[in-house]
């Protein structure tokens, strides 16, 4: 095997590098590399997937999905259900919450991961809770006449071939 010599800027700054402290290095590393956010969507449906539980948030009328961030260290399984007991007072166990296909939906150029999560509910026996504050509205929606919604969402649900943009998944 051959090896190309690195310029002497780059070997000198490698050998800077390497003999730093490794948490010295750690940081320099984690402000150096690109970041992303994560988070989790539940797609809550009835048993025929012909109903959609949607949500209507501050600041606008159009409506969107049960979601939210992962804290640090969260499972995505963990902030779905999380995510979706604090934006609808509904409680699921974590075998209840089936990974979409596809179980990850990537936005905004890569710099945005959902993990999406099918949950079935009952529209006619489900309560769902909202405070008002974070969550405006809910509602079940048929699938073929969903609400006005947000660009984000007609852009995940397009994905599983619901919403305006179906077609375009």
């Amino acid at each position: 095997m051959q090896r190309r010599k690195a310029p002497l800027l780059r070997r000198l700054a490698g050998v800077v590098f390497y003999n730093l402290p490794h948490p010295m290095r750690r940081r320099i590393v984690r402000i150096a590399t690109p970041t992303y956010t994560l988070g989790s969507v539940v797609l809550v449906m009835d048993a025929e997937r012909e109903r959609l539980l949607m949500l209507r948030q501050p600041p606008g009328k159009r409506w969107s999905l049960p979601a939210g961030l992962l804290n640090r260290r969260e499972q995505p399984i963990e902030g779905a259900r999380r995510e979706l007991n604090e934006e609808t007072g509904i409680e699921a166990d974590l075998e209840e919450l089936i990974p979409a296909s596809p179980c990850a939906v990537v936005h905004t150029s890569g710099r945005w991961v959902d993990n999406v999560f099918h949950l079935e509910r009952d529209p006619e026996t489900t309560q769902v809770i909202v405070d008002g504050h974070e969550v405006w509205d809910a509602g079940w929606h048929p699938v073929d006449d969903l609400p006005e919604m947000t660009r984000a969402t007609a852009k995940l649900l397009a994905h599983y071939g619901l919403g305006p943009l179906a077609d375009q998944g």
